[in-house]
């Protein structure tokens, strides 16, 4: 079964999901602890917040950054203001994007290893934080940072690294359409995502069909009700 194949995905369902969804399929994030708490403390301490900003600092630097994105991404749905950090804090998400337009000459030929999977999969579990956050959502569709994980969602080899990283991927166009917001509707609407999810709802496991049909399925019931809100202006 499903549990059976991604074994080492988190147990904490996605925070994009509806719990009918996510009752239904494990966690999209991978095994390194995405979206898993650290406990103990407070997040608001400022021993915590010290700690924090370090890890965010961290990821400008290439040795410190690997280790920066797992301790992040464990931590980022106790720190409710992590998204405007990560967003605010210079050369963050140029240095996010970094690691992901690193892995695009290995998926064609497919050459994507797990080790390199977890790392990008940590760094699309921080952008997903950002794009969930309602101060840097708008932010996050204007500097067109999806476009950047189209590539993932576009590729087709079965191999369980190329599966986490479609998943997690599919996790940060999950958050935008579970916010009922014109924004991200006039974006999606203006981009190829749609066809992205379609294909991999044919093609794909049978979790990433699930994700996939949640992502089109919110996608369209918020489009008509935004369509339905013009024709009663």
């Amino acid at each position: 079964g499903i549990n059976a194949e991604y074994g080492s995905f988190s147990s904490n369902p996605p925070m994009f999901m509806d719990a009918s969804v996510a009752a239904a399929v494990p966690a999209a994030g991978v095994g390194v602890g995405v979206g898993a708490g650290t406990g103990g403390g407070v997040a608001g301490d400022d021993q915590d917040l010290s700690e924090i900003y370090a890890l965010v600092l961290d990821l400008t630097h290439p040795d410190n950054r690997e280790a920066a994105l797992l301790e992040l991404s464990k931590k980022r749905e106790t720190v409710p203001d992590l998204a405007p950090v990560l967003w605010h804090s210079v050369g963050t998400i140029a240095a996010l994007l970094q690691e992901i337009v690193t892995l695009y000459p290995l998926l064609s030929p497919p050459k994507l290893k797990a080790h390199a999977s977890n790392r990008v999969c940590n760094a699309l579990a921080l952008l997903q934080c950002v794009a969930s956050h309602a101060e840097t959502r708008t932010l996050f569709l204007n500097a067109h940072i999806p476009l950047f994980l189209y590539p993932f969602l576009n590729t087709v080899s079965k191999t369980r690294p190329f599966e986490y990283l479609r998943l997690t991927s599919l996790g940060v166009i999950g958050a935008l359409v579970k916010m009922d917001d014109s924004d991200v509707i006039n974006f999606l609407l203006s981009t190829e995502i749609i066809p992205l999810c379609l294909r991999i709802m044919e093609t794909g496991s049978e979790l990433s069909k699930t994700v996939a049909t949640f992502c089109c399925a919110e996608d369209s019931a918020r489009r008509s009700r935004f369509e339905l809100h013009l024709c009663n202006l």
